[in-house]
């Protein structure tokens, strides 16, 4: 193991209702969802049309503009509708399932008997590439490009974050292959960054990394700044440690393991445990008879990054967990719960409140109240202090804003994602959606300088 880095700059946000260590097989829901609206930038292209039969790894539709990278479903039954949105828009591919789980084979050989090219191609037509993210632009990974680095973050410091730890306890065999075909792939080198005293420091075969500190210490953005950071006319990939188990069992077994393993958190949840899961899921059947309260939010993900979902909608692509908080859009009495309350239930990351006094320990149940609207920017120095980047967060921002595409290059726009600055959001008095903005300045920098 490497030295450690330690991240100071960041802040870790104590919630109620971390699951506990246990984890329930959910049974493949009546309906599954594969949304192309998971995928930014991408324009999809059908295979599949309204009444096929599917199994579990055949091809329902590819990318318009890449159409070597073909996503999968993660279930076998019957292609029930094509959902459209406005201007006929494809925002989901609903499949009756069948409840067998009957899957595609796929001719393998011996990992080691297999070439970069050979790799790459396996994982374009088994669907996996498409959870390969690519940096610069956040989006998913071009297989044309040459990348000098792939990233896997083996732990998660967001509000709830499931533990890889236990959830693939029982899979360090798959992860071993999985990184064995990483290694082929890769021209550059494989980083795997864990925890101190973590198992998944045995993996062979890769360039380790231990962090320890505050969130976001587990965001592979943080974790690629401090290791080998992107300039511009570079590439860097990564990919969530679960899907490189799910790409092991694929090798090992020639056929597509659709299951994942998720937290089901959020102070609103009877019993906060995990999920095992298939993907694409209905999140009402993955939180059914577990609310507590009746005005909630369900969110697909944590609850800095993750996205907004009413019971009928899917769980994303990307989610590794389901967290379920109060609503917030009650008023609240200023002299009590509000503004001049005391605010012993309040969580902040300055000393405004004295909830500072109070142990480590202690978590809170928040809700999704920004407690103001949208203002001018000051400056408080509050996002440089939760931001472990050597970037200017704020006049980045403003850049994004603006659209000024020099500034935004000169600032480090090459290197972050929006996540990265999803704890800039939360403290940030402006209660400007700073994700939105730099994910806008992004977007601008792919039509103009990519």
């Amino acid at each position: 193991m490497s030295n450690t880095i330690s991240i100071r700059k960041g802040l870790d946000i104590r919630l109620v209702g971390e699951a506990t260590k246990e984890i329930r097989e959910v049974p493949v829901t009546g309906i599954v969802g594969v949304s192309p609206l998971d995928f930014h930038g991408l324009t999809p292209k059908m295979v599949v049309k309204e009444g096929d039969i599917v199994s579990v790894g055949d091809i329902l539709f590819y990318d318009k503009k890449k159409e070597s990278i073909k996503f999968v479903s993660p279930a076998s039954g019957t292609v029930k509708q094509v959902v459209r949105g406005e201007k006929r828009r494809i925002t989901n591919i609903l499949i009756a399932t069948d409840g067998k789980q009957t899957a595609k084979k796929f001719d393998l050989k011996k990992i080691s008997d297999y070439s970069s090219e050979e790799v790459k191609a396996l994982l374009l037509e088994s669907g996996f590439w498409s959870s390969m993210k690519q940096r610069p632009l956040d989006i998913i990974a071009d297989p044309s490009n040459d990348a000098k680095g792939l990233f896997v973050s083996s732990f998660d410091s967001a509000p709830l974050a499931p533990d890889y730890d236990y959830v693939l306890s029982e899979d360090m065999d798959a992860l071993q292959v999985g990184f064995d075909a990483l290694q082929i792939l890769m021209k550059g080198n494989v980083h795997l960054s864990s925890k101190p005293n973590s198992e998944f420091a045995k993996i062979n075969g890769v360039t380790h990394h231990c962090f320890e500190g505050v969130h976001p210490v587990g965001n592979v953005g943080t974790q690629i700044h401090h290791i080998d950071p992107v300039n511009k006319g570079e590439f860097v990939w990564a990919l969530n440690i679960q899907e490189v188990a799910a790409i092991g069992k694929f090798i090992s077994s020639g056929t597509i393991d659709p299951t994942r393993k998720i937290a089901l958190t959020g102070s609103e949840i009877n019993t906060p445990t995990y999920l095992k899961i298939v993907k694409g899921s209905t999140m009402s059947a993955l939180v059914e008879k577990q609310i507590e309260g009746s005005n909630v939010r369900y969110i697909s993900g944590n609850v800095l990054t993750g996205d907004k979902k009413e019971l009928t909608d899917y769980i994303g692509f990307y989610a590794n967990q389901i967290t379920v908080i109060p609503e917030g859009d009650e008023y609240k009495f200023f002299l009590t719960t509000g503004w001049l309350g005391l605010g012993f239930d309040k969580f902040s990351n300055s000393r405004l409140f004295p909830t500072f006094l109070l142990p480590k320990s202690k978590n809170f149940r928040l809700d999704t109240n920004t407690n103001g609207e949208e203002r001018a920017f000051v400056v408080t120095g509050e996002l440089e202090r939760v931001f472990p980047f050597d970037i200017l967060p704020v006049q980045l921002t403003k850049a994004a804003i603006t659209e000024d595409i020099d500034s935004m290059e000169n600032l480090g726009i090459y290197e972050v994602a929006p996540e990265d600055f999803a704890l800039c959001e939360y403290v940030c008095t402006t209660k400007i959606n700073i994700q939105d903005k730099i994910r806008q300045g992004l977007d601008l920098i792919a039509s103009e300088c990519m």
